[in-house]
């Protein structure tokens, strides 16, 4: 009792400070009214309480704080908005980003936060969640389980902490349809993974990196979430001069079959889901775009338990564009879900910024059409504020960017693939492939010797052009 007075006394002067400090705040707001009862009610009331519901207000809208282009319930091509997009919100970037980066402490403290990472910060901030989910309209979020839930001085008690939170996030998801999108294990900040989680070459470490990866499936299972992540933050290598390159795959390969073989004894009906992640922050990364990533997943037979959550910003640093990580998911059936954020093109680090090219998200879309939807995946924001953006409100102004970019590229896509011309290019490019010869090719009726034979015989035509021109000519007049 002594140590809960002290700590109600702690918060009351907390609350006290910042109200005594709006002058230093500017406009950020203050934590919320205590509560009676548990520490997980200690804050009660609202987080954003000079922000209400965002709206669709049209493309004439010159309010900051409604949509311009995102309107939830609106069919594009016989799916509602919010299908085709199913945003998500980043539980780290959002709520625990503080504007640190490589080359600076941080730079601002959110209202639900004091800067420690205690359980009743865990607490507000899933309240701060919540309330920010609803008042955007958006039904899903993912999460690290260290970011929602403080490590403690040993396994148990970390993950007591995390069952105290989750129990939380169940009352709060109670008479909503929030819950996540997708979880996934924090294996990558603690210095026990410093040589890495699957890939170390320690076993102890690989042993307490199984078990909170067993520990954060069970708790996205038990919160409805509807996929799995696994990305190697750590999982390449710097040098091979110290470094076992095939037993480090093969100890990742084994890894994801045990997670595999738990999520089945466990009843979890979600995709598993892995990230490739290049230069993160290894120069040698195992999973560094989509093609090395499902290479190694044929190679020990895990393509039919995995699909890939693709994130544009990891695309540019792989040296490919966003639109051909996810069609060479899309082609060969592992678009799994997908991470909308965006690189600085000349900034060779993962800048996570929100996604505002129009042109690109129209991209983006047409893959997304093509591939008839993301679910169970879905669109979401791994995006974080600037350093200097520092106000509450950016929170959901950059979301409501985000948000409305990827809708007007839902809108730009849904006129190209009923104008048609595109797809009519693409088409005559490849009309060869529909003749005789083209189909026996297709079909695998003929070999090497049937085609030297009618190489033999026919004479060189000239090739007709590409229109490669026409092609972006057409593209960019819908954008």
């Amino acid at each position: 009792m002594a140590t809960r007075r002290v700590l109600l006394i702690t918060i009351i002067l907390s609350y006290l400070l910042c109200a005594l400090s709006e002058d230093i705040i500017a406009d950020m707001t203050c934590r919320a009214d205590i509560g009676q009862d548990e520490i997980s009610k200690v804050w009660e009331g609202e987080f954003f309480p000079n922000i209400s519901y965002i709206r669709y207000e049209g493309p004439a809208s010159r309010n900051p704080l409604a949509f311009k282009w995102y309107n939830a319930e609106e069919e594009i091509l016989g799916k509602k908005m919010k299908d085709w997009l199913r945003f998500s919100v980043a539980f780290w970037h959002t709520f625990r980003g503080d504007g640190t980066d490589i080359f600076g402490s941080s730079t601002k403290r959110w209202p639900w936060d004091d800067g420690t990472d205690s359980l009743m910060m865990a607490y507000n901030r899933m309240r701060a969640n919540f309330e920010f989910l609803k008042k955007l309209g958006v039904n899903f979020w993912c999460f690290h389980d260290r970011d929602i839930a403080p490590e403690g001085k040993t396994l148990k008690e970390t993950n007591a902490n995390l069952d105290a939170v989750v129990e939380l996030a169940k009352k709060l998801q109670e008479g909503t349809n929030i819950h996540p999108l997708w979880g996934t294990a924090q294996l990558f900040k603690h210095r026990r993974y410093m040589h890495g989680a699957a890939t170390s070459p320690y076993v102890s470490i690989y042993a307490y990196a199984a078990a909170q990866v067993k520990k954060a499936m069970e708790v996205t299972y038990e919160l409805g979430g509807e996929n799995f992540v696994f990305w190697g933050g750590r999982e390449g290598y710097q040098s091979l001069l110290n470094t076992d390159m095939k037993q480090e795959l093969d100890n990742m390969a084994l890894f994801l079959k045990l997670a595999t073989a738990y999520k089945k004894r466990l009843g979890f009906q979600g995709t598993l889901l892995l990230e490739p992640k290049p230069q993160e922050p290894t120069k040698h990364q195992y999973d560094w775009d989509v093609a090395t990533t499902m290479g190694f997943l044929q190679k020990h037979g895990l393509s039919d338990e995995f699909k890939l959550n693709i994130e544009c910003n990891h695309a540019t640093l792989a040296g490919h564009s966003c639109s051909h990580e996810l069609e060479m998911a899309r082609i060969n059936g592992m678009f799994g879900s997908f991470d909308a954020n965006t690189g600085d093109a000349q900034t060779g680090w993962d800048t996570d910024q929100f996604l505002v090219d129009i042109a690109e998200a129209t991209s983006i879309m047409l893959t997304v059409i093509k591939n008839k939807g993301i679910a169970p995946g879905g669109f979401n924001f791994d995006a974080k504020l600037r350093r200097e953006s520092v106000d509450v409100e950016d929170l959901f102004i950059a979301h409501i960017a985000g948000m409305d970019t990827m809708a007007r590229g839902l809108r730009n896509a849904e006129k190209i693939v009923e104008d048609g011309t595109l797809q009519t290019l693409v088409d005559n490019r490849y009309a060869s492939f529909e003749s005789p010869l083209g189909k026996a090719i297709k079909d695998g009726k003929i070999g090497f010797e049937e085609l030297e034979q009618e190489a033999l015989n026919s004479e060189e035509a000239p090739l007709p052009s590409g229109k490669q021109e026409l092609a972006e000519m057409v593209f960019y007049s819908f954008i």
